[in-house]
C-alpha cells in the first residue's frame, strides 16, 4: 500500500467505490468525480494492464490502445514491482468471466 496517498479523505473515497454496485452506478460516480480525460487515461491503463497480463509486446499494445510506450512501461513496472492491485482485479474479472462463460 502507498502510504503517501493513504488518508481519511482517501479512505472515504474507497469505501464509497465500494459501495458501488453496477457498472452504470460507476458510470454516474465516475462521470461526477473525474473529467473524461481522467477516466479516458485510467481505462486505457487497465486495457494495458490486461493486455500484458495476456503476454502481448508492446508494439501491439499501442496499436490497440493508443498508450504511449512511457504509459506502457510504468503500467507493465506496476505489474511488476506494484501492490498487486492489477493483478488482483484482472483474476477476479478473468473469474467472473470463466464464471459466465460456463452458465
Amino acid at each position: 500500500m502507498n502510504t503517501k496517498i493513504k488518508t481519511k479523505n482517501t479512505d472515504a473515497l474507497y469505501e464509497a467505490i465500494l459501495t458501488l454496485r453496477s457498472v452504470e452506478e460507476c458510470y454516474a460516480f465516475f462521470d461526477d468525480l473525474c473529467t473524461v480525460p481522467e477516466i479516458k487515461a485510467m481505462s486505457q491503463r487497465y486495457a494495458v494492464a490486461r493486455m500484458l497480463d495476456a503476454g502481448e509486446i508492446y508494439t501491439e499494445i499501442v496499436e490497440h490502445t493508443g498508450a504511449s510506450t512511457a504509459t506502457i512501461s510504468r503500467v507493465n513496472r506496476a505489474l511488476n514491482y506494484g501492490s498487486d492491485g492489477y493483478a488482483l482485479t484482472i483474476g477476479r474479472t478473468k473469474k467472473k468471466a470463466d464464471g459466465e462463460n460456463k452458465e
